[in-house]
């Protein structure tokens, strides 16, 4: 059975933290720990079993004991003791036993409202020496009886006692969090850990993790209920065992009581290989495209080093020495390379040191104790059991190649490849990939899988890459002729020249009309019968603005801000963002920059952030909910990009909006900052369409939406009940679903009503299927990736109003997205191609 108290809202109301009270004695928990809510009702109803203890002589609090003994008290309002009691009636006593949700006091609200400081009802635990809370949902409306308060008993205090080495070490006790040690715990343990002079480890049986090293720790395998105890040793070894145990111990918004755990990570589906003979194999997309060309095998070799070192003190020299130069390149790399950040975020982990000194110690050399180190995390990663975290053992041993040219003075082993090369590999490091030049033309790798970085990668510099093939590239040799289409997911291998020169004059085709569409990519993108479709780009960084800008944009329709935010130990501050959102502006003169407000949760966490876990997290805290369940937060970036906004065309999007309210707290507090920093030009504030919920509901939220952005990826997924990252069911996630279609056009309805401008910035802007329709549906602005922009201008230049919309309506009406397909392929062979 849990031993976590829960406690539901005694009325329906805006649950809000105690911080915002305007009564400093509840605001600064001079009573307790709690919660407040805003009623809606006129009714208090008991928020858990238990006795009444206490009716104010004044009617307007009422204490009570519930279950483990927790101690409540409930203030109906703030100065509501001056009422008198008139606007309470009891209809309880003390000493009465009461359920769940019974009603206690019933008052009049409107006369609450008139006659005292603020109808805001504080619930406090008072006994807060035995009790400690663990969770709050507020910031959102609640209804009566849904759980408001999370509380558990405060274990007794853990002995600490030293052992024979003189190290303080803490009784076992039983890991809480339902995931285990995973990454972001991991992260919050070191942080804590480093804020002491001591040394401090996690013990798990007879393993051992410096809990400063996240590698480490997770290192561990430590699953829930597993034992585990911290050890020490230092000037305030006492003091950081307390920290850290409280902090494990107390679950970090992960114990079991918050949710059911969630199913691990599915591996792909196995991937039926071609029978012998058929020539087809398939594998799975991590960049789109078709490329026709020669297979080329990449095999690596490890590089020859020494692996007797010449003293430690030496070798340890020149490994500090080489960490800072590669720590260097790496951060002069982050601009044009996604991947470089997180690179050298892993360079820091203390974990690798440990893993290189005795190395070292034995006399080693520093090439050998890194190589040693590197392999031994990448070890760690592949044993954990998960997909995601198998796919980043690779940037450890990318980051072994690099350091090792770096200490003996040479480059990574480069490659010259033949002209129209597809790279056939067993397994491919992120640097490789960035280094290819342009004779590779596709990738097909044995391994990896389609979050890794290489797949980033690929898809940045537009090579089509299929990735999780398998054995079947044993079938391929060197100088074999092979047709990838990374859009269906297959390579045919040896193709005979009737189907060789059908996929050679369709590829040869599409670079033909990618070279001359960027030939044109200056023009604007106007159909035939006078419609100007405006055409913007997706961007992640400084470099893409200027792609961007190069490649015909008429502006920015998506800057995901989470490159900030990601593989970092703490959130940036409004000034660093502020400079960022410049930099891209600057890079993109004179066109509006439409930026998307922090989009983590569900499949991106963030270490610093403490989200708790949750069963289904893509129906959870995502986007503006994180947001505003973290206000620091969203104020440090609203702050940034008003900032920025002072001297550029810098518009807000407010990500995963399903209520009116969330709009408006961040209209309010976007209006807050541009008062606090004197900021006169107005800052357009608008929302993306992710939610069944935001489409059906665009004309109400119409009335504070400057403008919309439909996000084609999640809306599809959550109209159609199907998970995006879930391989099993992939092949049926189709955007151009008919139901998908009439959510786009109730979005174009709604939006309508108030003049509203809609653009769409999710992958359907950059397919040529789905553009005609698109238009036809009246969508005003597509936005996609830098390098498809002079396509799809080239392709809105072919098309005319009026046919968009006849393909539109029949797009509507047809049954299934492969008769939507068909209806689209139809129609572009009329355009003749």
């Amino acid at each position: 059975m849990s031993d976590t108290i829960i406690l539901t809202a005694p009325f329906s109301g805006w649950a809000t933290p105690l911080d915002d009270v305007p009564d400093a004695v509840f605001a600064q928990r001079m009573m307790g720990d709690g919660v407040a809510l805003d009623p809606v009702g006129d009714c208090l109803h008991a928020p858990c079993d238990g006795e009444v203890l206490t009716i104010h002589d004044s009617r307007h609090a009422l204490t009570m004991r519930g279950e483990g003994g927790v101690e409540l008290l409930i203030h109906i309002g703030i100065e509501t003791v001056a009422l008198g009691g008139t606007p309470f009636t009891p209809l309880v006593a003390p000493g009465e036993m009461v359920e769940r949700g019974q009603p206690l006091i019933r008052f009049d609200l409107d006369r609450i409202a008139l006659g005292a400081a603020s109808a805001v009802t504080p619930m406090i635990v008072t006994n807060a020496d035995r009790f400690a809370v663990v969770r709050t949902e507020t910031g959102r409306m609640l209804g009566m009886g849904e759980a408001v308060l999370f509380l558990k008993a405060k274990a007794e205090p853990l002995r600490i006692a030293a052992d024979d080495g003189g190290e303080l070490v803490s009784d076992p006790f039983p890991l809480p969090m339902v995931h285990g040690l995973h990454a972001r715990p991991s992260a919050r343990i070191g942080e804590a850990a480093r804020a002491f002079l001591s040394e401090c480890w996690l013990e798990k049986d007879d393993l051992r993790a410096s809990c400063r090293s996240v590698i480490e720790l997770m290192g561990l395998g430590v699953r829930m209920g597993d034992p585990v105890r911290v050890r020490a040793s230092g000037p305030d070894a006492d003091a950081a065992i307390r920290a850290l145990t409280d902090l494990i111990a107390g679950g970090m918004g992960e114990s079991a009581a918050d949710g059911p755990a969630h199913p691990p990570v599915a591996e792909p589906a196995p991937v039926p290989q071609g029978a012998p003979g058929e020539g087809v194999i398939p594998g799975v997309p991590a960049a789109p495209g078709l490329c026709v060309g020669t297979a080329q095998w990449l095999r690596v070799r490890d590089a020859m080093i020494h692996e007797a070192g010449a003293g430690e003190a030496i070798e340890r020299q020149r490994l500090a020495t080489g960490l800072a130069a590669l720590g260097d390149r790496l951060l002069a790399a982050t601009a044009s390379n996604p991947v470089a950040a997180a690179h050298r975020e892993m360079l820091g982990d203390p974990a690798l040191m440990a893993a290189a000194d005795p190395v070292l110690v034995d006399g080693g050399s520093a090439e050998l104790g890194w190589r040693t180190a590197c392999r031994a995390m990448a070890a760690r990663l592949r044993a954990m059991g998960d997909r995601r975290m198998a796919e980043r053992a690779d940037d450890y041993l990318d980051l072994e190649r690099q350091m090792i040219a770096l200490l003996m003075g040479t480059e990574p082993e480069s490659h010259a490849f033949p002209p129209n090369t597809i790279l056939i590999a067993d397994d491919l490091l992120p640097s490789q990939v960035a280094a290819l030049d342009d004779a590779v033309v596709g990738l097909a790798v044995r391994g990896s899988g389609p979050t890794a970085h290489i797949a980033v990668i690929a898809a940045n510099r537009g090579l089509p890459a299929l990735v999780a093939v398998g054995d079947g590239l044993d079938a391929i040799g060197d100088g074999d002729r092979l047709i990838l289409d990374a859009g269906n997911g297959t390579i045919e291998y040896r193709p005979n020249d009737a189907r060789w020169a059908e996929a050679s004059a369709d590829a040869d085709r599409r670079a033909t009309l990618r070279a001359a569409a960027a030939r044109q990519g200056s023009a604007p993108a106007i159909t035939r019968d006078g419609r100007h479709v405006e055409v913007f780009a997706n961007l992640g960084s400084v470099d893409d603005a200027h792609a961007a800008t190069d490649a015909g944009a008429e502006g920015c329709g998506l800057l995901r801000t989470e490159f900030l935010f990601l593989d970092r130990a703490s959130p940036p501050d409004r000034h660093e963002q502020a400079a960022l959102y410049r930099a891209i502006a600057a890079a993109m003169p004179g066109r509006a920059v439409i930026i998307r407000l922090l989009d983590i949760g569900g499949d991106k966490p963030a270490s610093y952030v403490d989200l708790p876990a949750e069963e289904n997290p893509a129906l959870g805290l995502r986007g503006i909910r994180v947001g505003l369940a973290h206000p620091d937060l969203l104020t440090e970036q609203v702050a940034g990009i008003v900032a920025a906004a002072a001297d550029h065309d810098l518009r807000i999007m407010v990500p995963m909006v399903a209520h009116l309210d969330e709009l408006i707290a961040v209209r309010e507090l976007v209006d807050v900052q541009r008062r606090e920093q004197g900021v006169g030009r107005a800052i357009p504030v608008g929302i993306m369409v992710e939610t069944p919920a935001a489409a059906m509901t665009a004309a109400q939220l119409g009335t504070a939406a400057d403008f919309f952005s439909i996000g084609t990826n999640d809306l599809t997924q959550y109209a159609l009940a199907m998970d995006r990252g879930n391989p099993a069911i992939a092949g049926k996630i189709d955007g151009l679903h008919p139901a998908v279609l009439a959510l786009i056009a109730a979005t174009v309805r709604g939006a309508a009503n108030h003049g509203r401008f809609v653009g769409l910035c999710g992958g359907l802007g950059g397919d040529p299927m789905a553009v005609p329709i698109l238009i036809g549906l009246g969508v005003d602005e597509l936005s996609c990736s830098p390098r498809l922009v002079p396509e799809v201008k080239a392709l809105v230049r072919r098309l005319s109003l009026s046919g968009c919309r006849t393909l539109a309506e029949a797009a509507l009406a047809a049954a299934s997205p492969a008769e939507v397909r068909a209806l689209a392929t139809a129609f572009h062979k009329e355009l003749g191609e």
